[in-house]
């Protein structure tokens, strides 16, 4: 029998696996501003009890305390990791009781934090799953899924010579058929300007819907317009997927640097639909387009500043777990 696909972000949750900042070497100045902006995510996306069940994953005692007193209404899960960064390091979670865990290597090399490359086993064993490890190199971030058999990516990622050397399109596409089944892979080109993922599909292009796919249109002063519009094109030329525009934030700076700020890792939960602000004009904009593709969810925008000094936002903190 063909491996069915992991369901879309929009189908039920059991839970959520949030990433909860732990190392204050990591994060410096950024810890407590950082901590309070992921407990207010996941206060959002508990909903009061409507939504789902939060899972904070914490990397020490220290840290587990701390989201306690954080966000009290949360089950607090400590297990070492490197980095908050779940949604590449944890497990993908398939239908029925199976996970699937891939290799990591730290964005291509940039990041070796300890316990980064083994998190995803410990957190899919710890939920009861049976796990099955793939060697080749693959991020959560760098796909995105309809739920029914389509999925997105970017060459920038999956093509790196950093990720998987020799390994090209066809195999890329029979290894993500064999693995995670999905049945037609959507290729777009280069990811953000600045983002250290190399070109993570969840700060480009996101479904919305089966065969529907988001893709933000760029603001007057935005620095990625060209890989906005080369996206948009490309999944326009491809057939039988249908393009839906949504603002971009624009250029976003920090320290006097473009920092790749996007609405796009907004995180779809049982209750709401969290998107990351940035103080950027188009932040309102932003929320009530996405109110417009999820009427049945509360859409909520929340300042996400401090966690993307660590390189991402609310997907990228968070992994479901599929009811």
């Amino acid at each position: 029998m063909p491996l069915k696909p992991p369901p879309a972000e929009w189908a039920r949750h059991r839970a959520v696996w949030i990433g909860f900042p732990s190392h204050p070497e990591l994060w410096a100045d950024d810890l407590d501003p950082a901590r309070a902006e992921v407990a207010a995510f996941a206060r959002a996306v508990h909903a009061g009890g409507k939504g789902e069940e939060v899972l904070l994953v914490a990397a020490d005692a220290e840290a587990a305390e701390a989201a306690e007193a954080y966000a009290p209404f949360a089950t607090v899960v400590t297990e070492p990791f490197g980095d908050i960064w779940l949604r590449d390091t944890g497990p993908i979670l398939l239908r029925g009781h199976e996970a699937r865990v891939f290799g990591f290597n730290g964005w291509g090399g940039k990041y070796d934090l300890p316990g980064d490359d083994t998190i995803g086993e410990r957190l899919a064993l710890g939920r009861g799953r049976t796990v099955k490890r793939r060697e080749w190199v693959l991020e959560g971030g760098a796909i995105d899924g309809d739920g029914a058999g389509l999925v997105v990516t970017t060459e920038q990622c999956l093509l790196n010579p950093n990720r998987n050397p020799g390994m090209g399109r066809r195999e890329v596409e029979q290894r993500l058929a064999d693995d995670l089944g999905f049945t037609r892979v959507l290729w777009l080109g280069e990811g953000l300007l600045n983002d250290h993922t190399d070109g993570h599909i969840d700060n480009l292009a996101r479904f919305v819907g089966e065969g529907r796919v988001a893709v933000p249109v760029a603001a007057d002063n935005d620095p990625n317009w060209r890989v906005y519009q080369d996206a948009a094109v490309r999944l326009r030329g491809l057939g039988g997927v249908e393009v839906v525009p949504v603002p971009s934030p624009g250029r976003v700076m920090r320290d006097d640097e473009v920092i790749p700020a996007s609405y796009m890792n907004f995180y779809i939960g049982n209750a709401a639909v969290v998107v990351p602000l940035y103080g950027a004009p188009n932040d309102e904009a932003a929320v009530a387009a996405f109110a417009g593709l999820f009427p049945d969810r509360e859409v909520v925008g929340l300042r996400a500043d401090h966690i993307l000094t660590g390189g991402g936002s609310f997907h990228c903190i968070s992994q479901q777990i599929p009811a």
